[in-house]
């Protein structure tokens, strides 16, 4: 698949527009400037911290879309003029494979832009593009996965409709504590009825 992508997010009352493109090496500033976020580096296992790992980071994520196994977004605010728009986050689908059923989503935020309903908004939006375009593939599933004491990324999946599947057993080291499981369906993915955000 090519990595030309670019998906846009209208405002909602409660979130912010957003444009969702693959990520390019005018951003490894951005990447190094994000995984500066204590926070950010509790739940992810990169470690991001100068130019050159940046330079890695991104690389690696158009490796991704290269294979199409793996499909990465930087997000962006929707600036009206497209030089001063800012990344606000990342949001992945990963393990996709025609005729695999399910696939996975993950993503983050930059500090500053957290409690804003970014997240919530690029995934509902990578939700509608993942079905759209490998539906016809065999993808019937996407899965969410975090850690049980990550209840923002919880409140992420309920408001865009991710149901809590299971909780998982902890997988140490990488997975220390119980994680939840959250899965919405192909089926559930509706365009008359809008996201709860």
């Amino acid at each position: 698949m090519k990595a030309s992508v670019m998906l846009n997010a209208a405002a909602m009352p409660v979130t912010p527009a957003l444009v969702l493109r693959p990520w390019g090496v005018e951003d490894v500033a951005a990447v190094v400037a994000a995984y500066q976020d204590p926070v950010l580096r509790r739940w992810t296992s990169s470690r991001v911290e100068t130019e050159a790992d940046g330079l890695r980071w991104v690389r690696a994520q158009q490796r991704g879309w290269a294979t199409g196994k793996r499909f990465s977004f930087a997000i962006l605010d929707a600036h009206s003029r497209p030089a001063f728009r800012q990344v606000v986050g990342n949001i992945v689908v990963k393990d996709v494979a025609p005729g695999k059923p399910f696939a996975e989503v993950g993503y983050w935020t930059v500090a500053h832009a957290r409690g804003r309903g970014v997240a919530a908004g690029a995934l509902e939006v990578v939700t509608r593009w993942a079905f759209d375009t490998f539906g016809a593939d065999g993808l019937e599933r996407l899965e969410l996965l975090h850690q049980v004491d990550n209840p923002a990324s919880c409140r992420v999946a309920q408001k865009s409709r991710y149901e809590l599947d299971v909780v998982l057993p902890p997988a140490p080291p990488q997975y220390p504590l119980d994680g939840h499981l959250h899965v919405r369906t192909h089926a559930e993915v509706d365009d008359d009825v809008p996201p709860v955000l």
